[in-house]
């Protein structure tokens, strides 16, 4: 029980101090002393005295003249603030007279007396602003002293109230809060100065013409004091309204009418990098302007009048001098400042779309239609592929909008010209997976391969690719040109996941066909060395499926003795394990090493059929005539032209031509070169194999267009038999859907009518434009 006189003592003691005013010390001693004397009772509660604290009978009768005599002293001490000389009076008595005056309900009186001396001064000091003029010359000082005169007259009424409310800060907490009405003392000044100074319209006028004079000077590059600024424009957002009403309107006005004669000017006068690197630095002074002096509810208004002005008027015009310019060049850091700037307004990244979209056309255009570029074509298609991923990715942060319609205009410029480009992306892979080529390691044929079906991707005619890439994969795999077993089947495996199983089920079937022919060769080999005269050649056989394979035209050759009776001993061999199959010899795909003797000492050749059957005539005798070898070879007249330039006009020249020249013409005599030199012992003569002719290239397209038109075909019986009859339009429509190539509505008609002459389908008898199934 000791503790509980020492709790009630400090609770007796805080209840004295409410709402931050001290109660008269006696009130404080006598409950202290009660609490002690409750504790000195031995300890009984019931042995502690009561106390009981009774009002006053007669509430104490204030002095005569006691008002009149403390508001003079009160009015003195205004006074000396208001003209900032020392006080005579300590400034607790002066709180204390004011909190007596309140207790005796003089409060209303004193409020409207301080209220009335504070109107006085401040009134008084509109006079020190009338020997300025009303009209500010720009160039004038004029317009600067001003501004300094009314920020100090503000600084000192703002230190004046605060000492003053100090003072009567019994009378603020108290009568006027009470009041809901009546403003606090330090209201009440903001509204005494704001009706009395700055509401006249003389000086309202000047003050916000020297803000806006500052503002100007500023934007044109001059220093300008923005600590004065910051303290006027801090005074006017104090003096409620007058920031919004007849600042920030007038400021906003002047900015627009800035930035758009600026805007104008400079469109003409500056490249587009330079025009949108000076809107970033004028968006960010604008900023650094909020930041530092400006109300920063004036940020949106004015950011959003600058980005109009700058960027909103001009935004087409910004493009079209100068986004095709940063692209072809490639000029990032203004790309990525372009995107930035273009999303702040409304419809600017729209408009940016547009014309990202134009440039990826009108580009990719010059690259797909000109025949002259050909041949570096799909290279071309790649690297611009990169430079547009780099631009999304590194500028236009990865928006999908962009992204979706760069997939959609690289899809329309590449289809402009069908087919080609199909063709050129299947001699491209050619190029990459043929052995000898540049690409080093897997890693990086591996990520080219992955972008070529990118490329791929955006291409119609996928039939096209399908075509010339099955030729140019027979050709890597039957003469053993191809690079990597496993990248082949890697793009197999690329091609199947894009287009599904039936796009790939042939190229599947050619590799089957390779694994075969090595099983059926290692019986082959076993077979041979039980024969009783296995000859010198060493033969390797692959057979081949005809339906998985390009069509290849025979062509019948003379072969030599030795030739001709091992394909009968493989025949036989073959024939005897798989009865009821026929074979066909393809003399075009047929390659040999050959050994040779010259003056220089032994080489080997590794050369083509046709190339071994002119070279094994030169055992006969050193010289024959171009008729002479067509004639025992039988080779066709112009396969035999390009067997015979590759062998003396080519950079391994085994034979002499006579006379010289880069053409083989009738009459041209081919000497055998006994002095031949070259630094390998063994010699590649065949890529003239590899090398496509030009009836090879007519001969696959036709065969695409033919297929094609089978599909067509099949497709528009297909629909009829489900549909029994249908009209024109509908029919075209489903074929449309139907069909995985572009084709013309002409080709559809024809192919319509081509049915109908074959009785598959009729026309209405009242409605040409009504088709009917024929069962």
């Amino acid at each position: 029980m000791a503790d509980e006189p020492q709790k009630k003592s400090h609770l007796s003691a805080l209840v004295g101090h409410t709402n931050g005013l001290t109660k008269p010390a006696s009130l404080a001693a006598t409950a202290t002393r009660a609490a002690g004397g409750g504790g000195g009772g031995g300890g009984a509660t019931a042995s502690s005295k009561k106390l009981v604290i009774k009002n006053f009978r007669e509430r104490p009768k204030l002095p005569d003249n006691y008002t009149q005599d403390t508001w003079q002293k009160l009015h003195e001490a205004v006074g000396a603030i208001q003209s900032s000389i020392s006080i005579k009076y300590n400034l607790e008595e002066l709180y204390q007279a004011v909190e007596n005056l309140c207790s005796y309900k003089v409060s209303a009186t004193l409020y409207k007396q301080l209220r009335q001396v504070c109107e006085e001064h401040v009134k008084a000091q509109i006079l020190q602003f009338r020997e300025y003029p009303f009209v500010i010359h720009r160039n004038s000082l004029d317009s600067l002293l001003f501004l300094k005169k009314i920020n100090k007259c503000w600084q000192d009424h703002c230190r004046q109230m605060i000492m003053i409310r100090s003072i009567f800060l019994f009378l603020d907490r108290t009568y006027v809060l009470q009041n809901s009405m009546l403003p606090s003392i330090w209201d009440m000044g903001l509204e005494l100065f704001r009706n009395h100074i700055i509401s006249d319209k003389q000086v309202q006028t000047k003050t916000i013409d020297g803000i806006l004079l500052l503002i100007e000077r500023e934007r044109n590059g001059e220093a300008v004091d923005r600590s004065l600024l910051r303290s006027l424009l801090s005074m006017l957002s104090d003096l409620q309204q007058v920031y919004k009403e007849s600042f920030e309107q007038r400021f906003l006005e002047e900015t627009n009418c800035l930035y758009a004669a600026e805007g104008q000017r400079l469109m003409q006068e500056r490249e587009v990098p330079e025009y949108l690197h000076h809107v970033n630095k004028r968006l960010e002074e604008e900023g650094d302007r909020v930041i530092t002096y400006l109300d920063h509810s004036t940020q949106k208004p004015l950011i959003a009048c600058v980005e109009k002005q700058l960027l909103g008027e001009h935004l087409s015009a910004i493009l079209q001098k100068g986004l095709d310019n940063l692209l072809d060049e490639n000029r990032i850091p203004d790309l990525t400042q372009t995107y930035q700037l273009f999303s702040r307004v409304k419809g600017g990244q729209q408009i940016l779309l547009q014309h990202w979209s134009e440039y990826i056309k009108n580009f990719g255009t010059t690259i797909v239609v000109n025949p002259e570029k050909d041949k570096d074509m799909v290279q071309e298609l790649l690297d611009f592929k990169d430079k547009v991923d780099h631009i999304i990715e590194v500028c236009f942060q990865k928006n999908e909008k962009f992204i979706n319609l760069m997939k959609e205009s690289f899809e329309t410029f590449i289809n402009k010209r069908p087919n080609k480009p199909a063709e050129l992306i299947a001699k491209y892979v050619d190029s990459k997976l043929r052995a000898g080529n540049k690409e080093a390691t897997d890693e990086e044929l591996e990520r080219i391969l992955d972008k070529i079906m990118i490329i791929f991707r955006f291409i119609h005619g996928k039939d096209v690719f399908e075509a010339f890439y099955k030729k140019d994969l027979a050709k890597r795999l039957l003469v053993g040109k191809s690079a990597s077993v496993d990248a082949e089947k890697s793009m197999l495996s690329k091609l199947k996941h894009e287009c599904g199983a039936a796009f790939t089920s042939k190229l599947e079937g050619m590799f089957k066909d390779m694994e075969l022919s090595k099983d059926v060769m290692v019986q082959f080999k076993q077979y041979m060395q039980n024969q009783s005269d296995p000859g010198n050649i060493d033969l390797t056989v692959n057979i081949l499926t005809m339906g998985y394979w390009p069509t290849y035209t025979p062509m019948e050759v003379h072969l030599n003795s030795e030739m001709i009776k091992l394909q009968e001993v493989f025949k036989t061999f073959y024939l005897g394990k798989h009865s009821g199959r026929k074979l066909q010899w393809q003399t075009t795909l047929g390659h040999a090493v050959l050994k040779a003797e010259f003056k220089e000492g032994k080489k080997e050749f590794q050369v083509s059929l046709f190339q071994t059957l002119v070279l094994l005539m030169f055992n006969e005798g050193d010289e024959f005539s171009f008729e002479e070898i067509k004639m025992a070879t039988g080779i066709e007249d112009s396969e035999l032209r390009r067997t015979l330039q590759s062998l003396a006009c080519g950079k391994a020249r085994v034979l002499i031509k006579n006379p010289k020249g880069k053409d083989v013409e009738d009459g041209d005599k081919f000497i055998f070169n006994g002095d031949f030199k070259h630094k390998l012992f063994r010699i590649k003569i065949n890529q003239i194999q590899m090398k496509e002719t030009v009836e090879e290239q007519v001969s696959t397209t036709e065969r695409v267009f033919q297929d094609r038109q089978y599909q067509i075909d099949a497709a528009i019986v297909r629909i009829m038999k489900m549909r029994k009859t249908l009209g024109h339009n509908l029919l075209v429509s489903e074929l449309y859907n139907q069909l995985k190539f572009p084709v013309k509505p002409g080709d559809l008609k024809k192919r319509i009518e081509s049915l109908i002459d074959r009785d598959y389908m009729e026309r209405d008898k009242d409605n040409p434009n009504q088709y009917h199934y024929v069962a």
